[in-house]
């Protein structure tokens, strides 16, 4: 299921929370066909993008939007961190590995812009709602329009 939150960051951004498997984009197909250690990241990425559309479903209704209110909060806060005047708003995912505490303690990213690369680290330590197990991972999908 995929919820939309608003964001502002000089244009509309619609964020996108889900629990969906994504479809193979270009860039993840070029990046596997890059130097082998990039193709192990991209294989990683896959790995816990799956653990994380795995976790995600396993959620009642209630922990579910726990989750997403408190993956909101922090996600405004880190793209307010972020913003720069002209920011790449190519689309990008961050999916994030959750510990017994619900802090975020290690992440995976797909998309290399300054924009991804400086939100998947002022993710990195912060606190979501506490998981129904751990490790426990989920994921931060990007899109951004006009």
């Amino acid at each position: 299921m995929r919820s939309g939150l608003q964001l502002a960051l000089g244009v509309v951004a619609m964020v996108m929370l889900s629990a969906a498997v994504s479809a193979l984009s270009p860039a993840r197909a070029q990046t596997q066909t890059q130097a082998p250690a990039q193709a192990s990241n991209a294989l990683e990425f896959d790995a816990a993008k799956r653990a994380a559309d795995a976790d995600e479903a396993t959620l009642t209704v209630t922990q579910r939007a726990a989750i997403q209110q408190a993956q909101s909060r922090q996600l405004d806060t880190a793209v307010a961190d972020c913003a720069s005047p002209n920011p790449d708003t190519a689309p990008f995912v961050v999916v994030a590995e959750l510990d017994a505490r619900g802090k975020i303690a290690r992440t995976w990213r797909q998309g290399d812009t300054a924009l991804a690369k400086c939100v998947e680290r002022e993710l990195t330590g912060r606190f979501l709602e506490p998981p129904p197990r751990a490790p426990f991972h989920v994921s931060f999908e990007l899109s951004f329009t006009r």
